[in-house]
């Protein structure tokens, strides 16, 4: 990649102390960015890279790794700088050597903890992006109507604009109508979340501590946190045992795991096509059911 040059030369500024890529190969990642280990012979860094463009979304997740290591609750990687160019756009990282496996209770409670962080309001300080979504995340008061129209509604006028019409629509009209009957009359706590916190999303370093990345990071229910761990195979039993032992989820998780489920299913949608409309269309009609 003809980057590489000035990817090192911003390294150099930003750390004062000369780096020039001398190896990159490529290292699993997601199916948004491409993901490189670059190094100079005796230092190394993580790099994603996207096209030029999405600049502002390195830079929302950069600011996001920022929010969960100020918590001092769990493990994030250190951002080191972003960048653009013609050819490409950047986020340069520390590389951290990492394992699948773990201390999963460990996950749990430190999970707790940056939960514990809260703010005044629901929202962030700035939109990012869940995939590659835009993620909007302007601050309000109540969480209902926040998750109404930033996540739900948003995503539902995304699939239309995709062309997903008919019952989709029509189901998410009437979801979207209702969806207070979902929540107790006592709001949850604008609590810190990962945004994004399915299995891909975390791991392990070489002391068996947790360590979470990739991020779409925003203050909000931590139930929608919970939820999404549960949506693509789960976490491991301890996890979830050292979560609640630390701090229980209150009743009606159940039922409202479907509504914070849902945005990823139709983020899904959005991103990877109609395979997931039946899905999104199942999640409705039985969430529907549940209020007759």
């Amino acid at each position: 990649m003809q980057s590489w040059h000035e990817i090192g030369a911003q390294i150099t500024a930003v750390t004062n102390n000369p780096f020039s890529v001398k190896e990159a190969y490529t290292v699993g990642g997601g199916c948004i960015n491409r993901a490189y280990c670059i190094s100079n012979g005796s230092r190394r860094y993580f790099v994603k890279c996207n096209d030029p463009g999405n600049l502002a979304m390195f830079e929302a997740e950069a600011a996001g790794l920022a929010e969960i290591r100020q918590s001092n609750t769990i493990r994030a990687p250190q951002s080191i700088c972003y960048g653009e160019t013609d050819e490409a756009s950047w986020l340069v990282m520390e590389y951290l050597t990492l394992a699948q496996r773990g201390k999963a209770s460990e996950l749990g409670a430190q999970l707790a903890a940056l939960h514990r962080c809260t703010a005044e309001q629901y929202g962030w300080l700035r939109d990012n992006t869940i995939g590659q979504t835009p993620q909007i995340n302007t601050r309000a008061s109540n969480w209902i109507d926040f998750w109404r129209v930033r996540r739900l509604q948003y995503q539902l006028e995304v699939a239309k604009a995709n062309g997903f019409y008919g019952k989709l629509q029509q189901l998410g009209e009437r979801l979207l109508i209702d969806l207070d009957k979902f929540f107790p009359a006592a709001p949850p706590l604008p609590s810190l979340l990962h945004g994004d916190l399915w299995s891909g999303n975390y791991a392990y370093d070489q002391s068996g501590n947790p360590v979470l990345f990739d991020p779409a990071v925003y203050y909000g229910d931590r139930e929608a946190d919970i939820a999404m761990t549960e949506l693509f195979g789960g976490f491991p039993a301890d996890f979830y045992s050292a979560y609640r032992c630390d701090y229980p989820l209150d009743s009606g998780y159940n039922t409202r795991k479907v509504v914070y489920n849902l945005y990823h299913i139709l983020n899904h949608l959005n991103l990877f096509g109609s395979g997931y409309r039946h899905q999104a269309e199942q999640m409705m009609s039985w969430l529907l059911a549940e209020i007759r």
